[in-house]
């Protein structure tokens, strides 16, 4: 090849060069001054709910409701047929008649005749004290006139003192029939009344759980057992969703998080709605180690954690539901 055609050559792969390379500066310039597309995070709609289940087993005699049904506070949700509950009422109401007996006895006393016989009683030993005064004091006559030996006047004084005695525990029989039990008796009795009307107020709590009512409004999301069949204790029976109260959650890696802060507001699209809106961050929690973004190179990056952020709205959404999606553009 020429000279001349290989300065050709070279001029014409200069200008190749060149055209390449200004090509490429251009670009990165319209790359670099152009904007970027907005990264895109998206999140759910959840809901606050609470499950219903009753205390007592039984069998479900009665569902009221089914799924999607919306229900108020204090609506008749299910009945629970609980046999064994029943007979536990008729067996704490029979210990407090029993109670009640008992106590009416201590306060009232002994009978008429039970104080009529300690009566009787008490006059009996009267009169044999009497006669055992009399005895005595002849004794005791004929003692110092030596007519009767010291053994028959110790035999007359025992049974005097005898009859004395005798006379003080029929007294005491007839005052004790009168007065009635004592006052810790009657407190006794009082008490076991009290415990066992206790009884019947905790059977009476478990019979008010054969019935179940809805504790908040909200809708009810799921149904569990059919009619018909068994429930344990603390058995779901069903689900409900407390609609007013619904929130978004993200998970964001945290290069993303600069300007996410709580108590700030965001701006967040609902496809399904086909509505914007501003939602208020009210948690920002680290999902774990589990949800780490791990780092392609050895060096330069380094591993980046997943956080949950939740959101609520600012304000009341028309027609949201859980489950829906919602966009948070940066």
């Amino acid at each position: 090849m020429s000279d001349k055609a290989k300065e050709q050559h070279n001029n014409i792969l200069l200008a190749v060069v060149g055209f390449s390379a200004v090509v490429l500066i251009v670009a990165l310039i319209g790359f670099l001054a152009l904007d970027r597309d907005p990264e895109i995070i998206q999140g759910e709609m959840e809901v606050e709910e609470y499950r219903v289940s009753s205390k007592v087993p039984g069998r479900i005699l009665e569902l009221r409701v089914k799924e999607g049904d919306f229900v108020k506070a204090g609506e008749t949700l299910a009945i629970i047929e609980a046999p064994e509950v029943q007979a536990k009422m008729s067996q704490a109401k029979s210990a407090v008649d029993a109670a009640s007996a008992i106590e009416q006895m201590a306060q009232n006393g002994a009978r008429k005749e039970q104080i009529q016989a300690a009566f009787q009683l008490w006059e009996q030993a009267k009169a044999g004290l009497e006669i055992a005064e009399k005895s005595y004091n002849r004794m005791k006559v004929l003692y110092k006139e030596e007519v009767i030996s010291a053994q028959k006047f110790d035999e007359a004084e025992a049974m005097y003192k005898s009859a004395q005695a005798q006379v003080k525990a029929a007294k005491s029989q007839y005052d004790m029939a009168v007065n009635g039990a004592r006052q810790e008796e009657r407190r006794a009795a009082s008490a076991t009344v009290g415990q066992a009307r206790g009884a019947v107020q905790e059977v009476e709590g478990y019979v008010r759980e054969t019935v179940q009512v809805a504790q908040m409004d909200g809708e009810v999301t799921d149904v569990y057992p059919k009619v018909g069949e068994l429930v344990g204790t603390g058995t779901p029976i069903m689900s409900i969703a407390v609609m007013d109260d619904q929130w978004a959650t993200f998970n964001i890696r945290e290069d993303q998080l600069k300007d996410i802060k709580v108590g700030n507001e965001i701006s967040v699209r609902i496809p399904a709605l086909d509505k914007e809106t501003k939602m208020k961050v009210t948690s920002i929690k680290d999902k774990g180690s589990f949800a780490v973004w791990k780092a392609t190179k050895a060096s330069g990056q380094y591993d980046q954690k997943t956080f949950e952020v939740k959101a609520r709205p600012t304000v009341k959404i028309d027609d949201i539901r859980p489950g829906m999606s919602v966009i948070l553009k940066k």
